[in-house]
């Protein structure tokens, strides 16, 4: 799974500073875009520099600087849009797809409703890469993390020696740490864990010098 040829981009944007990953297959030229962050045209800039097709869009979570470019990019990749059935959810029941919506571009019109509902447990294939979805609450009621090929993406579930805040309506610092121990930490140490801010990480040195998951 490792050893399968990938093309990948990391990418810091937008006013927060958050992390948007590019990562396709070499052999299909078939991608992802994880966590669609801000500056679309600087987005689809290095999608067209990795000569990739973006077959889907997944956010990790809803929170505004996560998903500031998700309109454009998916009106100029044509893909799909995922994120967890519970995230979904609760963004259009609490209104926060047309205030984000109307924070993000100006506009009265909410942000595009998912077009797929994912599950803790689903494979998202893209070309021949999979990766799967991990439910990962805390930060966020549907926050999710993709793993595969040795590396997790965690949204701002874990983070380069600390971890998502939990301050912010509908988080819980206790449902945080559990879903870290219970769906990250028992990934194997070598897999390396990109943030949704900051460096990367591995799995080995958050378990062994990470100050909030330690005692």
């Amino acid at each position: 799974m490792k050893n399968r040829a990938m093309l990948f981009r990391a990418l810091e944007l937008g006013p927060f500073l958050a992390n948007c990953y590019i990562v396709g297959s070499d052999r299909t030229g078939e991608g992802i875009i994880i966590d669609p962050v801000a500056e679309a045209e600087t987005i689809m800039d290095n999608v067209r520099q990795l000569g990739l097709t973006i077959k889907i869009i997944v956010a990790t979570h809803s929170h505004p600087d996560h998903i500031m470019a998700l309109g454009q990019l998916k009106e100029e990749t044509g893909a799909p849009f995922a994120m967890h059935e519970a995230e979904a959810a609760g963004m259009i029941a609490s209104g926060m797809s047309r205030v984000m919506g109307m924070f993000m571009s100006g506009s009265a019109e909410p942000l595009p409703k998912p077009d797929m509902s994912l599950k803790d447990g689903q494979v998202i294939e893209v070309g021949d890469l999979s990766f799967t979805v991990l439910h990962t609450p805390g930060h966020s009621p549907g926050g999710i993390s993709l793993y595969g090929h040795g590396m997790v993406f965690v949204g701002d579930t874990l983070f380069n020696f600390s971890i998502g805040r939990t301050d912010f309506p509908g988080c819980s610092h206790q449902q945080l740490i559990e879903s870290i121990n219970s769906k990250l930490l028992t990934l194997p140490d070598e897999t390396i864990v990109y943030p949704g801010h900051g460096p990367q990480t591995t799995i080995r040195a958050e378990r062994q010098h990470n100050p909030f998951l330690i005692g």
